[in-house]
């Protein structure tokens, strides 16, 4: 008989659980099987049945981490099992959570696949602090990117060319450059961009403890590194950042650690 499990990709948003989609609600409730990252707030399992088994799978840079290769055959093994497994990953599981390669194993295992999406940090992040992407006097677009450079090179995407992304005049929203930051800085600057473009570090996304840095371009791993600022970061460069006001960086739990950046 043929199994009726499946797996439901699920982005938990952010951190804020009130900034989980009502989709992602209900497909957690559903869920007879939860496989939770790090990143995600605990306050969003509070949607799960009681019954359900929460098995953490975390993946952290530079820590101790479940092998992609383990999830996987998890996820396929609880599915074929009848269970339904919501795969539970922070921000949308298709930017920067390996969504593809998790909707594709089970695909290929003959496995009902869903994805359900997430708030995003670099979405969330710039908001936090009154900042958008596109801004009619100041951006026409955005671009994701990661600073986050693979170990392996086999089947690995390209480096960033940072040298070209600093001619677009867009604004960069950079996931997982915290580690990079002072080379990141240094090939923006050699590809043409200003050192006073405006440069905005924002820790822990709508979460309690919400950190952020508005500096320059120039000054940004100096004043990264004075401010103690860490991952999970959120780096945006353009001058978008500066809608950031004293408003919106005055929330419950939230500091600005440094301001360089002039009206």
């Amino acid at each position: 008989m043929e199994s009726k499990g499946k797996v439901i990709l699920v982005g938990a948003g952010p951190g804020d659980p009130e900034l989980l989609t009502l989709k992602a609600v209900k497909a957690i409730a559903s869920a007879d099987v939860v496989l939770v990252d790090d990143l995600v707030n605990p306050a969003v399992l509070a949607h799960a049945a009681p019954a359900a088994r929460v098995v953490p799978v975390g993946k952290r840079g530079g820590c101790r981490s479940t092998s992609q290769a383990f999830i996987e055959k998890l996820m396929v093994a609880e599915a074929r099992a009848g269970n339904c497994v919501v795969r539970l990953k922070g921000g949308d599981p298709f930017i920067f959570g390996r969504g593809g390669e998790e909707r594709a194993h089970p695909m290929a295992e003959g496995i009902a696949v869903e994805v359900v999406n997430g708030i995003s940090s670099g979405l969330a992040a710039p908001a936090a602090i009154g900042v958008p992407l596109t801004h009619r006097d100041w951006s026409s677009g955005a671009i994701f990117v990661t600073g986050h450079e693979r170990g392996d090179d086999a089947g690995s995407a390209r480096t960033p060319d940072w040298a070209l992304l600093a001619q677009t005049g867009l604004t960069l929203v950079i996931y997982m450059g915290v580690a990079r930051c002072r080379q990141i800085q240094a090939a923006l600057l050699a590809g043409g961009k200003a050192g006073s473009t405006p440069v905005a570090v924002i820790q822990s996304a709508t979460g309690v403890g919400q950190t952020q840095l508005l500096t320059t371009l120039d000054a940004l791993s100096e004043d990264l590194a004075i401010s103690g600022l860490g991952s999970p970061s959120i780096i945006v460069v353009g001058d978008v950042v500066r809608c950031a006001t004293p408003d919106s960086l005055a929330g419950v739990g939230m500091d600005s650690t440094a301001q360089r950046i002039q009206a």
